[in-house]
């Protein structure tokens, strides 16, 4: 039975170990028919050659991890083995998506990559492209990627500045009726961005960064008549904004600037005489070089597995309410 020793650094090995060893256990279950053992900063295998190969990449892949972020979490640790045992991509293939962030990329918090054939587009998408669109159902990741891919540019230094916009229509609820000021009636239809920043990065951090205004977090409305440079500009719930609202957020972008625009057309709260600018603005710019179209199905879905089936329930409902 073939063996080999992985020296680790004496400044990785207890976060790569994990309390009580939790980490390394997570990775002997991993190659169930690889022996470890451990003595100093070496670790001793036993196993076949391929597997002795993929544990080596591994380790090498957390440290990196370990020098960017100080720390490894149980998704780090997942996400890499992942990687690294997909059936059909090489290992070096994968070895240079991770660390140029194609379809995984590293934040504050962990590993953010690619479940899904669509959701590796759609990041790649980002990273090619200085507009895209992502239309499909709730929990697809249209959201939480696009601010994983923000904050992985501004690490990188490719972008200065993030913003992020929703436009405040009221579903089923009016303002006027809430409680508190403006700041406080509109901070709700804005929470699920900061949800998303606070996964990725620290709360000190992130409060640094928005008083700075490296990050802000800003109804769409206050967008007009900026022009925003060497930013990445992110539209979300984009199927509430006006053909109006859609022409002055495009019309924002700044040299060097990118812009990902989210939504879903299924869940439009605007008004009847009100068309969604995301609707009209797939025929619009179609054929625009430079700008990318990303569908989402209800097979992205990452959410609970009940999500996926609400999801396919309503839309059968949909299509024999048509016939």
């Amino acid at each position: 039975m073939p063996k080999k020793s992985i020296i680790i650094s004496n400044a990785d090995i207890q976060t790569i170990l994990g309390p009580q060893d939790k980490n390394l256990v997570l990775i002997e279950k991993s190659f169930p028919k690889v022996t470890f053992g451990l003595r100093g900063g070496k670790m001793n295998l036993k196993g076949s050659l391929n597997d002795l190969g993929i544990i080596s990449k591994v380790i090498k892949e957390l440290e990196i991890i370990i020098m960017k972020n100080g720390n490894l979490s149980k998704r780090d640790i997942e996400t890499v083995i992942d990687c690294f045992t997909e059936t059909g991509t090489k290992i070096e293939d994968q070895v240079s998506r991770i660390l140029e962030n194609k379809i995984a990329v590293i934040t504050n918090t962990g590993v953010v990559k690619a479940r899904t054939s669509t959701q590796n587009e759609y990041l790649k998408s980002i990273w090619n492209n200085d507009c895209v669109f992502a239309i499909g159902p709730a929990g697809t990741g249209k959201t939480y990627l696009a601010v994983a891919a923000a904050v992985a540019l501004l690490k990188e230094h490719r972008i200065s500045k993030i913003v992020l916009t929703r436009p405040a229509v009221e579903a089923g609820e009016s303002l006027g009726f809430l409680p508190g000021d403006m700041r406080e009636k509109i901070d709700p239809y804005l929470r699920p961005l900061y949800d998303a920043l606070e996964e990725m990065i620290t709360r000190d951090k992130l409060i640094s960064l928005m008083d700075e205004n490296i990050i802000e977090v800003i109804p769409l409305a206050y967008m007009r008549g900026r022009t925003l440079n060497n930013a990445l500009i992110i539209l979300d719930e984009a199927q509430n904004a006006t053909s109006m609202q859609m022409k002055m957020f495009l019309t924002r972008l700044g040299i060097g600037s990118k812009t990902v625009i989210t939504g879903d057309i299924t869940q439009i709260d605007l008004e009847s005489d009100h068309i969604s600018g995301l609707v009209q603005i797939q025929k619009i710019l179609r054929k625009v070089e430079g700008v990318k179209f990303i569908y989402f199905t209800s097979e992205d879905v990452i959410r609970h597995k009940l999500v996926k089936d609400i999801i396919n329930a309503y839309n059968k409902f949909v299509k024999k309410k048509k016939e």
